[in-house]
């Protein structure tokens, strides 16, 4: 069976990305899958001089260890100013440190969603640009807008056009 991991790239409690990426998770046939939470793996703030006096910490080897065990990682990014979150980029910078091939050549599904009629799609942009350089195979990206207006906890996209969208996305994945 194939493993997917998945994962909000946001510290909130109440991620609506993470709800996204489990959502969209569930939608593969014939796959297990792991959701992980950026707060199960909080970093010191990235330096060089911290790595230098201390390492990298087994924390970060702990989640570049999970992404290894993926098929397909989906990511939904959490749009802070345009950008990564704070909790995501400090990650993804001590992963880095690992591996500069941090997503060790695997596949991946990007998401992004937010309140708003753009539904994080400025950061999507920016991973789909910077991960191929990271390892990451992009096999596919999608933006939710107005997440409380298409998304329901309990029936997940509502929106009949918009999960048409993403399900045409995740049928072109071959895992």
């Amino acid at each position: 069976m194939k493993k997917i991991i998945a994962f909000g790239a946001s510290s909130s409690s109440t991620s609506i990305n993470k709800q996204l990426a489990t959502y969209a998770a569930t939608l593969f046939d014939n796959c297990s899958v792991e959701v992980l939470d950026l707060n199960d793996y909080e970093l010191p703030l990235f330096s060089v001089d911290k790595e230098k006096a201390n390492g990298i910490p087994s924390l970060a080897h702990d989640f570049y260890n999970q992404l290894g065990t993926a098929d397909l990682i989906i990511i939904s990014f959490a749009e802070h100013n345009g950008a990564y979150s704070a909790a995501f980029k400090n990650t993804f910078d001590w992963i880095s440190r690992i591996n500069s091939k941090t997503f060790q050549e695997k596949p991946m599904l990007l998401l992004a969603t937010s309140p708003g009629a753009r539904g994080g799609s400025s950061v999507l942009e920016i991973a789909k640009n910077r991960f191929p350089f990271q390892g990451g195979i992009v096999k596919g990206s999608f933006s939710l807008p107005s997440f409380n207006d298409n998304f329901d906890a309990e029936k997940g996209i509502t929106n009949a056009e918009l999960k048409n969208q993403l399900l045409e996305i995740i049928n072109s994945i071959e895992l």
